[in-house]
């Protein structure tokens, strides 16, 4: 297949790929010509008879696999964002194959002991770091376990990676059956006019013309709960949320915990958790263990005292799927707000260019303009040209930011082209978001959480934008886990900044700026309901912990999770968890296994940061370069604790993260 588009590096600026020439049939050859390259490289490389050096061995395994690496980037930013049966058949072929194709590289015994003969002399520091960072690689992929112990090994990753790609599907395909069919508008009663022209959107794409659906979010919590009425239909959604994956994911997330233990424990370690702990910024699994024992007895007081709240406000013993409806009107009463009076001011390109952009522009110089001549991997896709201050190019943005049968729930960033001085590449990101879509020529209003998950999102997107290093290795977002929420929860301080919400939250309509009366109450209610929101995080958080810190293997699996509940102090009937383990993409097919908690963790040295610029003067240049310069232009080319301590001066404090969740 000389046509293949992925065969040669991208002509278009930025090296984007070539979305319209890219056809499913071009996936499979491509992912079999980019192992095959690749693991010639690495032959190649371990059967020098040179003495081996840093650029013979490790750069150049920085430069090898880049057809491999044009290809993966491209096919699983589809799998995520807009699937389809075919690209799944592929999924599930070439995961496991992947899998293997690693092991052939890090379980090389050749390759790893070039790699430990190089000498550290003479050699930069981002080198050094680079190098202590591969034998660290290595020696967590079981490059020193003998041939029956790497044998073993082997298989245990490949049933890993074929039954997390069968989660993530099975769940995809659950989260749409699931969807809440609705026969008579009058049940919507609450209901926003757009919601419920969306929801007749959706049926009508459906073939249900005449009625309404209501499509299941990833999380928990669905956002129409704030809003209607009709108690029985608030039931059937929060009970088709809940009961997600329990038929076809349920043995699966045994399975996969049962797996993880038998890997860490071949790899020398007394868990997953402490195997995934063991490289991460915090100093060890008790460190975690105690963080959250500090955070859970006051959000768990906080919760009770809102449930109390809530009971009164009802006038009667309410269950899970009243919380947040009665929220919303002890938010109304305390606050005189609630969502709907909101939404009118958030629409959603005002957000994006008088909002997230905005803040870049003031804060580190940028300029974005809209590139509608380049094409995205789906018709939604928007491209960006991101410039500096002084017009030189720095990548491109994509915003994926509505939802479709095609896309995984929730929001996330990817990286389709890395920065990196080694290759001469500058970066192309895209953020995905799940906003429900209006009928064409309506307006997307968003929630007020969705603006702050915009915001949230392009943090990430800018830590891959600023990314200002040599090797592709520790571009962007390669920090770690309990480390790469971080400059992303700051972004999300700018989304309520005085002089940043004056200029987005105007009304669609008449362009007026939402009353400073309504801006006042909107951010006196931050705190409202925190018991809530720290609750069911904790609650998600824990059961992640339980999880991956077994001791048997679990017989069955809701059994297993109510237990944890309990164990760990979270289980409140009116509070479950913000996933189930069902339906707990992160962990089981999403890279947070036993790292869950690095939210919270990261968001100590958010609190931390935003008290910084807040002492700094606030909405700055001199304050976004500061940040920009020691801390998000670094990627992973330094340790991520060290980067921290240069640009704030010193470890992080507990407090500010405490202030405002509301627990001191």
């Amino acid at each position: 297949m000389t046509e293949n588009p992925f065969f040669v590096p991208s002509a278009l600026p930025y090296r984007l790929p070539p979305f319209a020439e890219i056809r499913e049939e071009h996936y499979a050859p491509a992912f079999e010509r980019g192992m095959a390259e690749q693991l010639a490289e690495a032959e190649a490389i371990a059967g020098s008879d040179d003495p081996p050096t840093f650029d013979d061995t490790v750069a150049a395994l920085e430069r090898s696999g880049q057809l491999l690496n044009r290809v993966s980037t491209v096919f699983f930013n589809q799998a995520s964002s807009d699937t389809n049966p075919n690209v799944q058949a592929i999924q599930k072929d070439v995961t496991p194959k992947l899998t293997q194709h690693s092991d052939a590289i890090h379980l090389n015994r050749g390759l790893f002991a070039r790699i430990q003969a190089i000498s550290a002399d003479g050699l930069d520091p981002e080198q050094k770091w680079l190098l202590q960072r591969y034998v660290t690689d290595f020696v967590r992929a079981g490059a020193e376990l003998g041939p029956e112990d790497q044998k073993r090994l082997r298989s245990l990753n490949e049933e890993l990676s074929t039954l997390s790609t069968q989660f993530e599907q099975n769940l995809l395909a659950d989260t749409n059956a699931s969807a809440i069919v609705v026969e008579d508008a009058a049940e919507l009663d609450g209901l926003s006019e757009d919601s419920i022209m969306a929801a007749a959107e959706t049926a009508k794409s459906r073939g249900l013309e005449g009625k309404y659906v209501i499509t299941l979010v990833l999380p928990t919590g669905q956002p129409s709960l704030t809003e209607l009425t009709n108690r029985d239909l608030r039931e059937r959604i929060h009970r088709a949320s809940v009961e997600r994956g329990l038929r076809d994911n349920a043995e699966l997330v045994v399975r996969i915990a049962e797996l993880r233990a038998e890997r860490a424990a071949l790899l020398g370690y007394g868990s997953h958790a402490e195997y995934v702990v063991a490289d991460q910024t915090a100093p060890g699994t008790r460190a975690v263990t105690e963080m959250l024992g500090k955070l859970t007895p006051a959000a768990v007081a906080n919760a009770h005292r809102e449930a109390d709240e809530l009971r009164e406000q009802a006038g009667f013993d309410i269950a899970a799927w009243d919380w947040s409806f009665y929220a919303e009107k002890v938010r109304e009463a305390r606050y005189a707000i609630d969502s709907r009076q909101m939404r009118p001011y958030f629409e959603l390109n005002r957000v994006l260019r008088d909002g997230v952009f905005h803040a870049a522009h003031e804060l580190y110089g940028l300029d974005f303009t809209e590139r509608p001549d380049l094409v995205g991997y789906h018709p939604e896709v928007r491209v960006f040209e991101v410039s500096d201050e002084d017009g030189s190019p720095l990548g491109l943005f994509l915003g994926d930011f509505y939802a479709r049968a095609s896309k995984r729930g929730g929001a996330w960033m990817n990286s389709l082209v890395k920065q990196s001085a080694l290759e001469g590449t500058r970066p192309v990101v895209v953020n995905n978001l799940n906003i429900v879509k209006p009928p064409a020529g309506e307006p997307t209003l968003m929630t007020w959480d969705q603006v702050n998950t915009m915001f949230h999102e392009f943090g990430h997107a800018l830590h891959g934008l600023f990314s200002a290093v040599q090797f592709p290795r520790f571009s962007g977002t390669a920090v770690p886990r309990d480390f790469v929420e971080y400059p992303s929860q700051v972004n999300e301080m700018w989304a309520v900044w005085p002089e940043v919400l004056a200029n987005y939250a105007r009304h669609h309509e008449t362009g007026e700026p939402m009353p400073q009366d309504l801006v006042d109450r909107m951010l006196e209610a931050q705190k409202f309901n925190q018991g809530f929101a720290t609750v069911e995080y904790l609650a998600a958080t824990l059961l992640d912990w339980a999880w991956h810190t077994l001791d048997e293997k679990p017989t069955d699996p809701q059994e297993f999770e109510e237990r944890a509940l309990r164990n760990a102090n979270v289980d409140l009937p009116l509070v479950p968890p913000r996933y189930r383990s069902t339906y707990f993409a992160h962990i089981w097919a999403g890279g947070y296994s036993a790292g869950y908690y690095s939210y919270i963790w990261s968001e100590i040295l958010d609190a931390d940061t935003v008290e910084w610029f807040k002492e700094n003067g606030g909405l700055s240049r001199e304050n976004g370069d500061t940040f920009r310069r020691e801390l998000l232009s670094k990627g992973g080319s330094v340790d991520a604790m060290t980067a921290f301590r240069s640009f704030r001066g010193r470890d992080p404090r507990l407090e500010p993260l405490l202030e405002r969740r509301g627990l001191l």
